[in-house]
């Protein structure tokens, strides 16, 4: 009310200077003084406040959404209420791919995803999705700290407006969710296998014995309750909640997988960002991304105990056959060399 105030005192201190004469000069006067007022609202610490919605599969109860939530009042706290992050699981803003090319296209979306599918655009950080490429998250998280990632990073903020604002999110190891127990490769032969779609965990899974199936993550439990699928490979975190055990009678303990994810956004929207919010979102993710990966560890055990509490049985498999059944995908997806130059640049 007071912009509007001044602005009317000016108008009649110059209106009472110029007479009718000036009238052209006067509106432009305050046209560009009206401008100037208007830009000062909307910039900077006066407060313009920016949007993303963050998209995940995983549902609500997941310990990983607990910690975007996190995050988002982190970010709100910090940055004064100019960025707002508004967290959607259970797919509410569509399928990871298709948030994605959101992204890409500018929107103002926010996707967690994985090695596996930022594969689809950088084929090489694919690895990091690939079966027994590490043993552990302090494993994987190396590798993510390192330069060749750092290289990936790069190419893909520069060639397919991909910024990665952290890749520190971990979901625990993956294994096999079965109506029989699968102690060697050869038990998984002719399972019908759901997995994510992208190269690295489709030719892994089929590497390990099993016959791959993408579907989404929402249709799981129907497909294996229909019979469509022979089960499943998934993380404790996810399994519980989906209630697999009400669908499948054993837990195979694989570890295949270490789930390492990251958080993404288009470079599009993140350019629109003021320096100070990029560097905010930047250091918020990684911080609390940390924060929660060790959390998600440290109920790895309470969530197996609840599995078995439901009825289902733990198969503790012999690692060994499965990793030397992994290496075939290496070999056909050409990673086999770049395995062992990130085992060398990480000192494993």
């Amino acid at each position: 009310k007071y912009v509007h105030y001044y602005i009317l005192k000016i108008s009649f201190f110059i209106m009472e200077a110029f007479m009718k004469k000036q009238t052209l000069l006067v509106s432009a006067f305050l046209i560009a003084l009206s401008a100037a007022f208007a830009l000062g609202g909307s910039d900077g610490a006066s407060g313009k406040t920016y949007t993303l919605k963050l998209s995940t599969q995983l549902n609500e109860t997941s310990v990983m959404v607990q910690g975007f939530k996190e995050l988002a009042e982190n970010v709100k706290t910090k940055s004064g209420g100019r960025l707002i992050i508004q967290v959607y699981p259970s797919a509410q803003l569509g399928t990871d791919e298709d948030v994605i090319e959101q992204a890409i296209q500018g929107v103002n979306v926010c996707v967690l995803t994985d090695g596996g599918r930022m594969g689809n655009y950088v084929k090489d950080i694919g690895i990091i999705g690939m079966a027994y490429f590490a043993d552990s998250y302090d494993d994987v998280l190396k590798v993510t700290k390192g330069k060749t990632f750092d290289g990936w990073v790069k190419k893909l903020a520069s060639e397919d407006n991909i910024q990665i604002l952290s890749f520190n999110w971990y979901d625990g190891a993956r294994s096999f969710y079965t109506h029989k127990p699968v102690r060697t490769p050869a038990d998984l032969k002719g399972l019908r296998i759901r997995t994510p779609g992208a190269p690295a965990w489709a030719e892994s899974v089929a590497a390990l014995g099993a016959t791959p199936i993408a579907m989404p993550w929402n249709d799981t439990y129907s497909g294996i309750q229909s019979k469509a699928l022979d089960g499943c490979e998934v993380q404790l975190t996810s399994a519980v909640p989906a209630r697999l055990y009400e669908v499948v009678k054993y837990l195979d303990k694989t570890e295949h997988f270490q789930l390492i994810n990251g958080l993404i956004v288009g470079t599009k929207w993140f350019n629109t960002l003021p320096d100070d919010l990029k560097d905010l979102l930047i250091k918020e993710t990684q911080a609390v991304g940390e924060k929660n990966a060790r959390l998600v560890e440290s109920k790895a055990a309470e969530l197996e105990s609840e599995l078995v509490r439901q009825g289902i049985t733990v198969v503790n498999v012999d690692k060994t056959p499965f990793k030397k059944a992994a290496d075939a995908a290496y070999d056909k997806l050409g990673f086999t060399a770049l395995r062992k130059q990130i085992y060398q640049e990480i000192g494993k």
